[in-house]
């Protein structure tokens, strides 16, 4: 209401046409409270630093006081096929970053590998991680990790373990490693062998890891967490034939032997 008749001076000012305006109601908080800086709100360039995909922010901004039917994911090119000025709420939205996240989290599912991966890229290099040319391939990283993340930054936080020597906390080294059967020594040893000589493919590697679980008669978590630690430094990773398929055969047989 205050900014409208300025710009109607202005555009008469300069002889340019003056638009037919409309009004999108105000954006709220999850409190209900007009958005400020106490809620996150922040320059939109903030939430490409925060690992947001510009088609999430875009559809979700989007949504935000105006509706088609009950469609929640749509293309910027449909946004503009559907949006006509109708349907748009007398209510203020309530910005919730919950689904703006589930909504991220959609489009990095759906997004190819080798995009992802010239996303992440940048990300890595600014936390000092330069994956070398004969390491585990980015895009293929990516594509393995980007179930599990919600953001690109959380993408780039899992995938920095793919490029840096495992650092294994202590309370993890005690419970997986320290405290393993007696086992657990010749099974590494023993699924490292196997390695060696198996085709370097998802299948092949979950051959040889449920051989060397047999022979040794250990558990699956008994020998997989171990093989988590010594690789990665961590135990939380997608299934250990699929993360180890990803990195060189040469790094993962130095860490289990190491």
């Amino acid at each position: 209401m205050n900014n409208t008749p300025r710009q109607i001076n202005i555009l008469r000012a300069l002889g340019a046409p003056v638009p037919e305006y409309g009004h999108l109601p105000m954006i709220h908080g999850p409190d209900g409270q007009k958005l400020s800086k106490r809620h996150g709100a922040v320059s939109v360039m903030q939430y490409d630093e925060d690992g947001y995909l510009p088609e999430a922010v875009v559809n979700y901004l989007a949504r935000l006081g105006w509706s088609h039917g009950d469609e929640e994911v749509f293309s910027r090119e449909q946004l503009v096929r559907w949006f006509d000025g109708s349907h748009i709420s007398r209510s203020p939205s309530r910005f919730d970053f919950d689904k703006l996240r589930w909504l991220n989290h959609h489009y990095l599912k759906a997004a190819g590998d080798d995009e992802l991966a010239a996303r992440v890229l940048p990300r890595l290099r600014a936390a000092g991680v330069e994956p070398a040319s004969d390491a585990a391939d980015l895009a293929a990283v990516c594509g393995l990790l980007k179930e599990r993340a919600q953001t690109l930054n959380e993408l780039a936080d899992m995938a920095h373990r793919f490029y840096v020597e495992p650092a294994i906390a202590q309370a993890d080294r005690a419970k997986h490693l320290d405290a393993a059967p007696a086992a657990l020594g010749p099974a590494l040893a023993a699924f490292a062998d196997a390695l060696a000589r198996a085709d370097w493919t998802k299948e092949a590697i979950a051959a040889a890891l449920k051989s060397v679980l047999a022979e040794h008669g250990l558990k699956m978590p008994q020998l997989a967490m171990p093989v988590r630690l010594k690789v990665f430094g961590t135990t939380q990773t997608p299934s250990v034939d699929a993360v180890l398929a990803v990195m060189p055969r040469e790094v993962v047989l130095a860490r289990l032997r190491g």
